[in-house]
This record gives structure tokens, C-alpha cells and sequence, in this order.
């Protein structure tokens, strides 16, 4: 008996993000320990995420927890509308623009933003990308073309 509708549903959920991960990643090849495949991370990641809802699963039919209830789609459609904004800018404006949009378009996704943080934190987080990125990494990424040229 289910004792935990919420935990059986995300226990399934992840469950079935390791089995397209698996599907997806499995023409990559895995390689040995000692020389890693492009596929090992991929594979790893996708086991452990099945293993952690097989878990939440088992752990839903022996003890009581919160049962499933209705979710809005606001969520998920700002935080994805977020990423694709992310894609589309951050060619053309650049990651000092690209940044900051993605993170106020996700914040819309919950009704308790505090705008003040909000704008602080895209503001930092932009200027550890750039500092890890750009500078660091010395990734191709475009900083601002619109206004310094690169």
C-alpha cells in the first residue's frame, strides 16, 4: 500500500530520468576507471539518479508521507522559458546580458522573490560565470558585445 503518494511520485519520476539518460547516453562509450569514456559521467550520474528513486519508492511504501497534490505548470514553463532565454542571448548580447535575464525570468517562477536579492544574486552570480568562464577557463564566450566589442 502506498503510504506516500508524493515520494511514489518522484521516486518514478527519477526513475524514469535515469532510464532516458541511459537510453539516450548509450551509444557513448564508458571507457575503464583509468582512461574515462565520454559516456562514464553520463552513465554514473544516470544510475545513482535511478538508485535515489528506487529509494524514494521503497521508502514511500513503509512509512506515512505528504500525499501527492496539485502542482501549477508556472514553475517548470519560467524556469525552461529561463534556459532558452539564456540560449538566445548569449550570443548576441553577450554573458554580462544573457545572465542577468535568465535569473529574473526564473525568479518569476515563484511568488515570493524578493526582487532586491534577486537582482543582487544575478548580478554576482554573472560576475563569478565571468571571472570561471572567461577569465579562468578561457571559454570563447562573448562578455558584452553590445557595448565593449567581445
Amino acid at each position: 500500500m502506498i503510504r506516500s503518494s508524493q515520494d511514489v511520485g518522484a521516486g518514478v519520476f527519477l526513475i524514469a530520468l535515469a532510464v532516458i539518460a541511459l537510453w539516450q547516453g548509450a551509444g557513448l562509450a564508458t571507457g575503464t576507471w583509468s582512461q574515462m569514456g565520454p559516456g562514464m559521467l553520463p552513465r554514473t550520474l544516470a544510475i545513482i539518479t535511478g538508485l535515489c528513486g528506487i529509494a524514494l519508492v521503497v521508502s514511500a511504501l513503509m512509512s506515512d508521507g505528504a500525499r501527492l497534490e496539485r502542482w501549477s505548470l508556472r514553475g517548470p514553463i519560467l524556469i525552461l522559458g529561463a534556459a532558452v532565454a539564456f540560449g538566445l542571448t548569449v550570443r548576441p548580447l553577450g554573458l554580462a546580458a544573457a545572465g542577468p535575464i535568465a535569473i529574473i525570468i526564473s525568479a518569476f517562477a515563484s511568488a515570493e522573490t524578493r526582487w532586491g536579492e534577486t537582482l543582487l544574486f544575478s548580478l554576482v552570480m554573472t560576475g563569478l560565470c565571468l571571472g570561471l568562464f572567461k577569465y579562468a577557463l578561457g571559454l570563447p564566450i562573448p562578455v558584452a558585445p553590445w557595448l565593449i566589442g567581445y
